[in-house]
């Protein structure tokens, strides 16, 4: 009871993180009011149309983050959050270095970490999956299969990335 307690509270803190924290962004994003700053920004770091790499690194982190807190295809929504910031950790991060106060992969890595975590330990006792009796979830083969597909996602996501766009220098 308590392990399915903590793994309740672990999805709704990814929850909060990368749906509710997103949410009012993304319907902005979809609204369009956002759409130009978020462009612009996947474009300055090589995505590119960058809005449409926005909106889909948007969506990936709403609805994974909701499936995690419903604890629905728990697996699902870990491997959208997992493949999410693997690709935030490469892209953004990693030249940053490790800890989070120089802009570094440790958030990226914290997330990424715990939905990993969830892969393994599914929805728990509070979760959709268990109230639906979706049991083959659970299964090792599955855990392993859905981070694959995640690590795929993430490279080739990472592979359609041109060159960040040099920043003119002053001399």
């Amino acid at each position: 009871m308590s392990i399915d307690l903590g793994i309740l509270f672990i999805a709704g803190t990814l929850w909060e993180r990368h749906c509710c924290a997103r949410s009012a962004e993304d319907l902005r994003l979809v609204r369009g009011i956002r759409t130009e700053r978020d462009r612009g920004f996947f474009e300055a770091i090589g995505f590119r149309p960058g809005s449409a790499f926005a909106a889909m690194a948007g969506l990936s982190e709403f609805v994974g983050g909701a499936l995690l807190l419903l604890g629905l295809f728990t697996p699902l929504g870990a491997a959208a959050v997992l493949a999410t910031m693997i690709v935030a950790a490469v892209s953004v991060h990693l030249k940053s270095g490790f800890f989070a106060t120089g802009n570094g992969i440790e958030v990226t890595f914290l997330y990424g970490s715990t939905a990993l975590a969830l892969t393994f330990f599914g929805g728990g006792a509070f979760s959709l999956d268990a109230l639906l009796a979706v049991k083959f979830l659970t299964e090792r083969y599955v855990a392993f299969g859905v981070i694959g597909v995640a690590i795929v996602s993430a490279g080739v996501v990472l592979a359609m990335r041109a060159r960040p766009q040099d920043q003119p220098t002053t001399t």
